[in-house]
């Protein structure tokens, strides 16, 4: 892969990966046509999405550093709740437990591990599938139609009202799913899952939020089991900087896609991305057919 083809797979990936129309699918889409060929399976997309979550971090670093800090003082509470079971097993006066879901960062916390838990389960089990169907235009193009489609459905939901305080775990967990659906390459996973955030009533700035923060630790599990997968897998150096160029790319494309991302869900603007990957979709799988 050359520094070119990197710089324009980072500007790709750094665009697509907030704006509602599928990075997975377009970078699948861009291997096809400009003929993109790595010995690495899927190592470069998944450090592309890492380059991106980076982006996320820069824009929204207050709310991450205060979920990090409350993530760990769950745990110290959880663990001294597991104490005071076995404690109380036999204790005369018995010590109250600690709720763990105090404030309504803590619930975010909570909610965040819930959604995390179906999207692992099922990265792991569609990673083969999701590895096969980058390699041809059809699935990539089905599912950006499916996207389209999704996005239509997001503008006419009604405003929702759901913050931290007012949302049930129920919903995380069903938000998981579809963020664990959406590694298909062609389906959206900020269109998806933002549009699942508002069919479970979120207020759509928590909806964006929720979605873009959700993605960090998804991303960073499957970077994390794509770097053991490598094994002994042999770089050049021209190979390094071509990915070390591209995720540079990435990051700085993707930190202002976000900020375009949140006015396009409050004013309601997916429709016109839908149209877009309505014809996308179009376009590649009247390509695969002529490809035959």
């Amino acid at each position: 892969m050359s520094i070119f083809q990197a710089i324009i797979m980072g500007i790709v990936q750094g665009l697509t990966e907030f704006l509602p129309v599928s990075s997975s699918g377009h970078l699948a889409i861009m291997k096809n046509l400009l003929g993109v060929n790595t010995d690495t399976g899927i190592l470069f997309d998944v450090l592309l999405h890492f380059a991106t979550l980076l982006a996320v971090f820069f824009v929204m670093y207050r709310d991450i550093i205060k979920l990090v800090v409350d993530f760990f003082q769950i745990l110290r509470d959880l663990f001294i709740n597991i104490g005071r079971f076995f404690s109380n097993l036999t204790a005369i006066h018995k010590k109250p437990y600690i709720v763990l879901a105090s404030t309504s960062y803590r619930k975010f916390v909570i909610m965040l591990v819930i959604s995390t838990i179906p999207t692992g389960i099922l990265g792991v089990l569609l990673s083969d599938v999701v590895t096969a169907a980058q390699s041809a235009l059809l699935i990539p193009g089905i599912c950006l139609i499916v996207t389209g489609l999704i996005l239509f459905l997001s503008d006419l939901l009604k405003e929702g009202r759901k913050k931290p305080k007012n949302a049930n775990y129920g919903d995380a967990f069903a938000i998981g799913v579809t963020q664990g659906i959406s590694v298909l390459p062609g389906l959206s996973r900020s269109g998806t899952t933002i549009t699942a955030c508002l069919l479970c009533g979120f207020d759509r700035k928590f909806a964006v939020k929720y979605s873009f923060i959700m993605s960090m630790p998804a991303i960073l599990g499957a970077m994390v089991l794509e770097l053991t997968d490598i094994g002994g897998t042999h770089l050049a150096g021209s190979e390094i900087a071509a990915y070390i160029i591209g995720m540079i790319f990435a990051a700085a494309v993707g930190f202002f896609a976000i900020r375009i991302m949140l006015n396009v869900v409050m004013n309601r603007y997916f429709k016109y991305f839908a149209f877009y990957c309505l014809a996308i979709g179009a376009v590649s799988i009247i390509a695969y057919l002529v490809m035959l």
